[in-house]
């Protein structure tokens, strides 16, 4: 490390979210929300006071999606990633793993353009980032072969 440069300091944003899934004719489907800018992602967004992870998830997929899943326990991943838009500024997300029954989900309005609800390969095709193909493949493996890579 050059020592003779100045360290930038770094800032972090702690958001998180879950990969969200429903059982149809046995068949898992994934809900991908595509946000107003374009990018497919799972639910998720930022802390609000002392809440913990799990609450902060359950209530992003409220307010996207409509949804108030089961947390499905044992799944467990996170994500880092520097932002453009930020110099100097990381965002570390938190995801989990949740299921919901026969609902309909709802997109939030300004800010979710569309709700997909789409088996695992289709999922995969709509995602941008790598990130989130290894975290849907996480969740998928831990489903179908009950193990988390």
């Amino acid at each position: 490390i050059n020592k003779s440069k100045e360290m930038i300091p770094m800032n972090w944003e702690k958001s998180c979210g879950a990969v969200v899934f429903t059982r149809r004719n046995e068949q898992l489907l994934y809900l991908i929300v595509q946000e107003k800018a374009g990018a497919c992602s799972f639910p998720k967004g930022h802390s609000e006071g002392n809440e913990t992870e799990m609450k902060t998830a359950f209530r992003e997929i409220f307010e996207e999606t409509g949804l108030r899943p089961q947390f499905i326990n044992g799944f467990f991943q996170q994500d880092e990633y520097h932002l453009p838009e930020k110099p100097g500024t990381w965002k570390q997300v938190t995801y989990f793993l949740a299921e919901f029954g026969n609902e309909t989900p709802i997109p939030q309005e300004g800010e979710i353009r569309q709700i997909h609800l789409v088996p695992y390969e289709q999922a995969l095709q709509l995602f941008c980032h790598e990130n989130n193909r290894r975290i849907l493949t996480a969740a998928h493996t831990f489903l179908t072969k009950g193990q988390q890579p």
